[in-house]
């Protein structure tokens, strides 16, 4: 039996302003509305056409929807602002209703009406107070608490729109079957049969002549302000509704349209198609598009090929397991770039997972102008949400390196850096020309925070939503590519900081498979869990056991790995790829990093797919924090763990000792076979800045202090001799080398952070740079380094490091107390020792070191010249 799938047909446009304080949302285009109460019920007006002068009563029920104040005893506040001819979009809101999304607003306060029902009278030009000559289309609204902590919303979790009309015009808009009051109104209606009758119904604001036609052909007519049909379909493809007013002096109308779809046809992929994505074919005149998607009824390709509707013509094949949809789309012009959306069951438009570019209307128009080249216009007025990009014959890049060696693992130096906070304009190519200070300090690796499209412009990245697609918030494709060949060029490795533990709202997969009354996925998603397994998750949590995640997953890596040429990922909370259900509380912490035997075949499973694609070296970097068996075991298969030590080495830079042992820091206190599978840090983007905390909270005694900025540089450097003095590879945070002291919660742990470029011009500051460089300079180019025997005493005031390879021993020795301590350290040595650091060389008589060392002083001797 075939059957019906409802949608709008979109005509309209997108207009110019600033963004609103609210969180993000997925909306689309304005559109010539086709209605105003809608049968979900979860706004209505207390008058047909509400205009911008008039007055009416604005009912919100709260049980429709997202139902996300439903069931709220306290106060409810409508949070609202307008769609004018200056928006530049269905995001854009003019003349926002409240000071702050978190504040309660009295002149916004909704009226109880009833059982979750709640109501404001609302006269538009008064209470939005619009200046005289801009023209209003709509209001946009979301209904909260007090402190925005529950919102309520459009059942896709979207922005909810009110159509504001013009009572000098003659308008026209349909009654029945009533829509969803989102951007583009949403039919709220079921799929229907072939050959039932769908009832309709529209109204006037005067007296005309009303008429309704299906496909062309009138099927009901009236004189007044009523009119009502019935339309029944016959015969598959896209059938058009419309209706048509006439006063005798003007004319209007409104449309919506509905598929019939025909018989899914069963047909295996062509040969050599990818089973997810696109793949172009006769030299990119064809181009077969794939999407995994099981269980789902029906799927169109819509698009600039198809004008963006339905047609039957892009109706999709079903592979013979029931699991991806296909079609081919022939006539294309390869030079051309094309915008598509997969529309399934006649409802959800979502993006291509697999893409490698979007269009995305609510933050696009914010980035600054120049950034991304040849980006094609949004298809205003014809679809909603987020757009993929196709472009068959786009010039691929050129790569200058082929032979790049990457550093081995026990003397890499990662710089990790977050472009937003690190360069003013954010960009891939501006960190190109940033190269040599990075080059100067001597760093060989580069951790960028993700870079995969995520929600928003302004992120740390971590809530990502397009694998494939770089932000172009940082810039092109090319760009990333022409960064990474530089970087290549100049002996630096880059390893991408990837998010595969969990997705957000704006991802097509979990769009796909939504529970939309539980706000969570669908407990039929082939990807995501329903409820998470484990404590700190985020977003929406990836089912790693999951064979269509697996695959997923792998095709991400692949894709890096092979498109840019990144040396390594660093896997964001690689802890949660469980199944194991810890619970989510903080009691449960402990559970979840028990050592974890699916966990540890998940990564191993991840890590030899890696290893089959290259095998040279690639760095395989965990965020992990697990039980020391499970790492070890993770370790011994060539993983790299990350090492926090943030908190002992900050306690003995503020000087301040029970506490500041970081002897964690060796890879024996893990456990571990080998020192190069620790990546040992003082600093991350997660932890609070040290020098932050030395300036504010460091320990005192007499005159010196720790709070001082030039003592607590010192320290700053004494900390980082140690740190680089431990052996294997190690990380440091942007500007970390320089003594950044603005806090992580600066504008909030995640907000824009002041980028310091003019700490260069503090000569202090400068010293600890030169000190960076010199530490990274003796760990790389002296065996030493990596010794066969280390020895460490990290407990107390005086702290040592000595690592002995060969003919050489280095000792680093300091004081971290904030009083003079005297240093007793065996040195198993007499005669001359070098003093690294440029003072005055160290002659012993005996092997035991005595010396009083001051507050703060440190030394790095050794046997032989340091290199």
């Amino acid at each position: 039996m075939k059957k019906i799938l409802l949608f709008l047909s979109i005509a309209g446009f997108i207009l110019a302003g600033c963004k609103k304080e609210t969180p993000p949302s997925v909306t689309g285009p304005d559109v010539t509305p086709p209605l105003l109460n809608t049968s979900a019920g979860l706004i209505s007006s207390s008058v047909d056409f509400p205009g911008t002068e008039s007055t009416f009563i604005l009912t919100f029920d709260a049980s429709k929807g997202n139902e996300g104040i439903n069931n709220f005893s306290g106060d409810v506040y409508i949070y609202t602002g307008l769609i004018t001819d200056k928006s530049t979009g269905p995001s854009d809101w003019k003349y926002v209703k409240s000071a702050s999304f978190n504040s309660a607003d009295p002149s916004a306060k909704m009226n109880p009406s009833g059982p979750g029902k709640y109501q404001i009278s609302i006269n538009p030009k008064t209470f939005y107070n619009v200046p005289a000559g801009e023209k209003v289309l709509k209001m946009v609204m979301l209904f909260r608490n007090a402190d925005g902590s529950k919102v309520g919303r459009n059942k896709d979790q979207s922005d909810i729109y009110l159509p504001l009309y013009d009572p000098a015009a003659l308008q026209v808009r349909f009654t029945n079957p009533g829509f969803e009051p989102t951007n583009i109104p949403e039919p709220a209606i079921a799929v229907q049969m072939i050959g039932d009758e769908l009832a309709v119904s529209a109204q006037s604001n005067r007296a005309a002549s009303l008429e309704l036609f299906l496909n062309g052909n009138s099927i009901a007519s009236a004189s007044g302000t009523q009119v009502s049909g019935k339309a029944k379909t016959i015969s598959a493809g896209q059938q058009v509704i419309k209706v048509r007013a006439n006063d005798g002096s003007n004319s209007t109308e409104s449309t919506f349209s509905y598929i019939v779809s025909g018989t899914v046809q069963s047909a295996a992929l062509p040969s050599g198609a990818r089973e997810s994505g696109v793949t172009f074919i006769n030299s990119g005149r064809s181009a077969i598009l794939a999407l995994f998607a099981p269980l789902k009824q029906n799927v169109y390709a819509i698009g600039d090929f198809s004008g963006w509707n339905a047609d039957q013509k892009y109706f999709m094949k079903r592979t013979p397991d029931g699991n991806t949809w296909w079609v081919q789309i022939d006539d294309l012009d390869p030079s051309l770039t094309y915008a598509y959306q997969f529309l399934i069951d006649g409802k959800l438009r979502v993006s291509d997972p697999y893409t490698e570019k979007i269009l995305d209307p609510g933050n696009d128009p914010y980035i600054p102008a120049g950034r991304v080249q040849g980006l094609p216009a949004y298809p205003v007025g014809k679809t909603s949400g987020i757009v993929s990009l196709m472009q068959p014959n786009q010039t691929g890049y050129s790569w200058k390196n082929s032979g790049f060696i990457r550093p081995a693992k026990k003397d890499l130096v990662i710089y990790e850096l977050h472009l937003r906070d690190f360069l003013k304009d954010a960009t891939y190519s501006t960190l190109r020309d940033t190269l040599s200070y990075l080059s100067r300090l001597g760093v060989n690796a580069i951790e960028l925070m993700p870079v995969s499209e995520f929600e928003g412009n302004s992120s740390w990245g971590y809530n990502p939503s397009f694998y494939f697609a770089p932000d172009k918030y940082y810039g092109s494709k090319q760009a990333l590519q022409a960064f990474i060949d530089e970087c290549h060029s100049r002996g630096i490795a880059v390893i991408l900081d990837i998010v595969l533990n969990h997705s957000f709202g704006q991802s097509p997969m979990v769009q796909m498979y939504f529970n939309d009354a539980a706000g969570k996925p669908a407990a039929n998603s082939p990807w995501f869990n329903a409820d998470p397994t484990h404590p700190y998750n985020v977003g929406y949590d990836f089912n790693h056991e999951s064979p269509a995640t697996r695959t997923f997953t792998k095709d991400v890596l692949k894709f890096w790995m092979q498109e840019y040429k990144i040396d390594g990922f660093r896997f964001d909370l690689s802890k949660g790829f469980t199944q194991k259900n810890s619970g989510t509380s903080d009691a449960s912490v402990s559970a979840w990093g028990a050592y974890d035997a699916s966990r540890v075949a998940i990564w191993k499973d991840y890590n030899n797919y890696m290893k089959s694609l290259d095998a040279n070296n690639f760095y395989v970097i965990l965020e992990h924090f697990a039980a020391d068996a499970e790492e070890k075991e993770l370790s011994d298969q060539g993983m790299m763990l990350w090492n926090n030590v943030n908190a002992s080495f900050n306690e003995a830079s503020m000087g301040f000792l029970p506490n500041s042992n970081f002897s964690r820091g060796f890879f024996s206190t893990h456990t571990f076979t080998k020192s190069e599978n620790l990546i040992t840090y003082m600093e991350s983007h997660d932890e609070e800045r040290m020098m932050f905390k030395n300036l504010n909270f460091g320990n005192s005694s007499g005159s010196y202090s720790v709070k001082n900025l030039a003592t607590a540089l010192k320290r700053q450097e004494m900390s980082a001799a140690f740190l680089f003095g431990i052996p294997g590879p190690k990380m440091i945070w942007q500007f970390g080398e320089l003594g950044y002291d603005v806090s992580i919660d600066n504008n909030g742990r995640t907000g824009e952070k002041p980028i310091r470029w003019d700490y260069k011009n503090q000569a202090d500051r400068m010293v600890l740079y030169n000190a960076y460089s010199k530490f990274i300079r003796m760990k790389k180019n002296n065996a030493v380094f990596s010794p066969s025997a280390a020895s460490y005493s990290l407990a107390g005031g005086i702290k040592y490091i000595k690592l002995e390879e060969g003919d050489n021993i280095v000792v680093i020795v300091g004081n971290f107390d904030v009083v003079q301590q005297t240093a007793s350290v065996d040195f198993g040595s007499t005669g001359i020792w070098y003093n690294a650091m440029g003072g005055a060389d160290l002659n012993l008589n005996s092997p035991v070191y005595n010396t009083a060392l001051a507050p703060g002083e440190y030394h790095i001797y050794s046997k032989k010249v340091l290199n």
